[in-house]
């Protein structure tokens, strides 16, 4: 495997676009989130936990930009999710609030 590099010349354990990144297709943000958490076996889930074990693997989050699982985890507030729905919810408000993410929805 060639060494995977973001804008800021990081190397990463694994490809983020290979296999071990996205399931051999390209995913993007919470999609490669999503596959590392378990509704019915991870939750309640620590936020600690979870970022020490996936903290230095690579999340795409569009064509050009990857960042590490805990720059993201860096910028979401709660320290525990009571299920999928609400760690969904805690890391799109962190990802936002962070400018992780481009897309910043208006409205009420």
């Amino acid at each position: 495997m060639e060494d995977m590099y973001d804008e800021s010349g990081r190397d990463w354990p694994h490809d983020p676009d290979g296999e071990e990144g996205s399931e051999g297709g390209r995913k993007y943000g919470m999609a490669v989130l999503s596959k590392k958490v378990d509704e019915d076996e991870d939750f309640p889930l620590e936020k600690d936990e979870f970022v020490a074990e996936y903290g230095d693997e690579p999340v795409r989050i569009n064509y050009q930009r990857v960042v590490s699982v805990a720059d993201i985890f860096e910028h979401v507030e709660a320290d525990e999710y009571d299920d999928k729905v609400d760690f969904w919810k805690q890391v799109g408000e962190g990802m936002r609030s962070g400018d992780i993410w481009d897309y910043h929805p208006t409205g009420e």
